[in-house]
């Protein structure tokens, strides 16, 4: 072999490429009876296949490893990824509510889905590499089923990859508005990674999905929580920033329910000091009682306006 054909020769792994990845689970399989479980098994492959037939695409042509309540899919390569996320997706949604129109809560059909495009290469027994792995793992994670458990009444819950949502919703490849999707963090095994997932027919940003929201449990619309201002906390109300020391005098920091003044004439003795007590008490005869009066009540009386900065943070 030449140095030319050897530059040229496929690596130990084979040929590199990326592929359509589809992954699909059914709630409550494993606490289903015996004739619940027939019907899933039926129902499901029927469900995937007229989804596929709606959306152009031949599922003959998959590669599919079915697991009774579960199927991971690896489409052709070329296949469409558009047609996978929106008309597959949409006709699914429509599928399942056909199926449980008529049927008991406990009855119903309801799916877990995951899309990914990423590294697959065949392998003897399926397919190895990242791309299967994470679409596996985010099938799998806490979000898709806090986002079912949420939402009762979904009978589907579909969670897409970066690649996929960043490349082809986010741009505007699909009839889907970004905001319909929530980013949530995926954390299963030895998996840590981000999706994005949308409930037909319910507002995923409203659904309590714990601690695995974006960056801690909220969306992005949503602030991690309250903001506390910086500085001590006052008892009768939040702190504002405290800000340029006032010449006349101490400044205390003003609280929700106003400011905290001495009571009547301990204000004034607050500010002229043991030596002016009668004085700053206005006693008759005298020039200065007024005068501190004056310079007191100007200054505690006066509104302390701070400027401060709210920084909105988000933690895992």
């Amino acid at each position: 072999m030449t140095d030319e054909e050897d530059w040229m020769s496929v690596g130990a792994m084979g040929v590199f490429n990326r592929r359509l990845l589809l992954a699909v689970d059914a709630r409550g399989y494993g606490s289903a009876d015996t004739a619940r479980q027939r019907d899933i098994q039926t129902v499901l492959p029927r469900l995937l296949a007229d989804a596929a037939e709606a959306a152009g695409l031949d599922r003959e042509t998959w590669v599919r490893q079915p697991g009774g309540d579960s199927e991971f899919a690896v489409l052709p390569a070329g296949s469409d990824e558009q047609a996978l996320v929106e008309p597959f997706m949409r006709r699914l949604d429509a599928g399942l509510r056909a199926h449980n129109r008529d049927r008991v809560p406990g009855a119903r059909l309801a799916l877990r889905v995951a899309v990914h495009f990423g590294p697959a290469s065949e392998a003897p027994s399926g397919f190895v590499g990242p791309g299967p792995v994470e679409v596996s793992r985010i099938l799998e994670g806490d979000p898709l089923r806090r986002a079912l458990a949420a939402a009762p009444e979904a009978a589907l819950v579909v969670a897409l990859t970066a690649p996929v949502f960043t490349e082809l919703v986010a741009q505007g490849y699909t009839n889907f508005r970004p905001e319909e999707f929530r980013e949530v963090l995926v954390e299963k095994k030895e998996y840590r990674g981000r999706a994005w997932l949308w409930v037909p027919g319910h507002d995923v940003h409203r659904l309590d999905l714990g601690d695995h929201g974006r960056d801690g449990g909220h969306s992005a619309a949503e602030p991690a929580g309250p903001v506390e201002p910086a500085g001590p906390a006052d008892p009768t109300g939040p702190v504002e920033p405290a800000g340029p020391a006032d010449p006349t005098g101490p400044v205390e920091p003003a609280g929700s329910t106003g400011p905290v003044e001495p009571a009547g004439n301990a204000r004034a003795a607050a500010v002229a000091g043991p030596a002016k007590t009668a004085e700053a008490a206005g006693a008759p005869g005298t020039a200065e009682g007024p005068v501190i009066n004056k310079i007191v009540n100007n200054h505690i009386h006066a509104p302390l306006h701070t400027d401060g900065n709210i920084v909105f943070g988000f933690s895992d």
